[in-house]
């Protein structure tokens, strides 16, 4: 973790549509903290709504002031996204820079992309979320010359101009269109090819990367990079995909996609759509869960609730109770089907593989073949990429019980001699 650049005053708003309150606020707590900000006091309040003026109450601004100049801090850090009105009149009041939990989100966002994507998709992010607030995040940006709420467009008085902001959503848009086009052809040579894909979801840092290099373990041609793993919020944001190989020859491709968050920006999620079609667009969705997390209840309601607005529907989920290894009270387990593991240890791990595998494969056609000696070609095809149950050699040629994908079944039709269950 880098230098602390700022000191920050965290405020939260409890209305009657709050939903688990104090874990919002502790997870705002550990946003602010993956920025290097050092929280120095919490302010909270009980309202029926945000108030119109400065989204808390008055006296509540004054409380807030106060706590500035006492704790010296530099920064405050609201829990909702803030309207432009609400930061201007804030920091109008407050005399000091005025964030929301949406922007740190995005900081955080901007810190961890690494490929041109993610980094496209969380400039167009920022953009859109900036374009109806210069005015009032103007005076913020221009005190800050570092720090959370400055990286990204926004550090000088011309690139905060709404018409530059407006040229570079359209300039970005553009970028990501020709990436977006490469990526759906990808997707539809898959398809095309009958390639089954897996998709892993969650929670952010409920283990999905620990998960996917562990699942490779498995895979017996296992000759790809294992990707970054770590213990923190947003760990990854690039879009891994790896190629899994099991020991019957059953191949997938298998996709680490961008984690979730409770009021995950809605910038955000329109901006990494095109990244998370890997997930409506797979054969399966492992949704991953942080057993041990206390809210672990909470956190699959979250992520189902984003898989239902991105129109996940007929996608065969399994939900994956993770982190066995670090639980130290019952887990109710209500979703089916399930099942409990940890990536870490690898408990549960090869009874995971086989549900994937009996998940995927659970059309295939177990056929007998006899493939004349000349299409040797044939048989060293199948050897790699299908499962043979048998192999003989007689007089006639050479004589497979196979399981076939309804590709297969199509492109070798003719040197089938029986299908099993007709």
């Amino acid at each position: 973790m880098g230098d602390i650049m700022e000191k920050a005053i965290i405020v939260g708003l409890e209305t009657y549509e709050s939903i688990n309150f104090k874990e919002a606020i502790a997870e705002l707590k550990n946003l602010a903290l993956a920025c290097d900000v050092e929280i120095v006091g919490t302010i909270t309040q009980k309202l029926n709504a945000p108030t119109p003026n400065y989204y808390v109450g008055i006296g509540k601004v004054d409380e807030i002031k106060a706590a500035i100049k006492t704790l010296d801090a530099t920064l405050v850090i609201f829990d909702d996204e803030l309207s432009p009105s609400h930061i201007r009149n804030l920091e109008k009041a407050l005399e000091t820079s005025v964030i929301d939990r949406t922007i740190l989100i995005l900081d955080i966002f901007a810190r961890r992309a690494k490929t041109k994507e993610a980094m496209l998709q969380v400039e167009l992010a920022q953009c859109q979320y900036m374009l109806p607030r210069v005015v009032g995040l103007y005076s913020s940006f221009s005190r800050q010359k570092s720090g959370t709420g400055s990286k990204g467009p926004g550090e000088t008085k011309l690139e905060l101009d709404r018409r530059v902001l407006r040229d570079k959503i359209h300039r970005v848009k553009e970028e990501l269109k020709e990436l977006v086009t490469i990526r759906r052809i990808q997707r539809e040579k898959r398809k095309k090819d009958q390639v089954m894909t897996v998709a892993l979801t969650g929670y952010t840092n409920s283990g999905k990367s620990t998960m996917l290099n562990k699942l490779m373990e498995f895979s017996t041609l296992n000759t790809e990079k294992y990707v970054f793993e770590k213990d923190m919020l947003f760990a990854t944001l690039e879009t891994a995909t790896r190629s899994i190989t099991l020991q019957n020859n059953h191949q997938f491709l298998i996709t680490d996609t961008v984690g979730f968050i409770s009021k995950l920006p809605h910038h955000l999620v329109e901006a990494f759509k095109s990244t998370l079609e890997e997930i409506t667009e797979a054969s399966l969705i492992l949704h991953i869960i942080d057993a041990a997390n206390p809210e672990y209840l909470s956190q699959i309601a979250v992520v189902d609730d984003v898989l239902q607005k991105l129109g996940v529907t007929d996608v065969p989920i399994i939900y994956v109770y993770n982190k066995s290894d670090l639980v130290t009270s019952a887990v109710s387990i209500e979703k089916k089907p399930n099942i409990t593991v940890s990536a870490i240890s690898g408990f549960g791990m090869k009874e995971l593989v086989k549900l994937i595998d009996q998940t995927l494969f659970n059309q295939m056609h177990e056929v007998k073949m006899v493939l004349p000696f000349d299409k040797g070609n044939i048989y060293s095809f199948l050897k790699e990429n299908a499962h043979i149950i048998q192999t003989t050699y007689e007089a006639d040629g050479i004589h497979l019980d196979v399981e076939l994908s309804d590709h297969h079944l199509k492109l070798y039709n003719e040197y089938i001699v029986n299908h099993t269950g007709e």
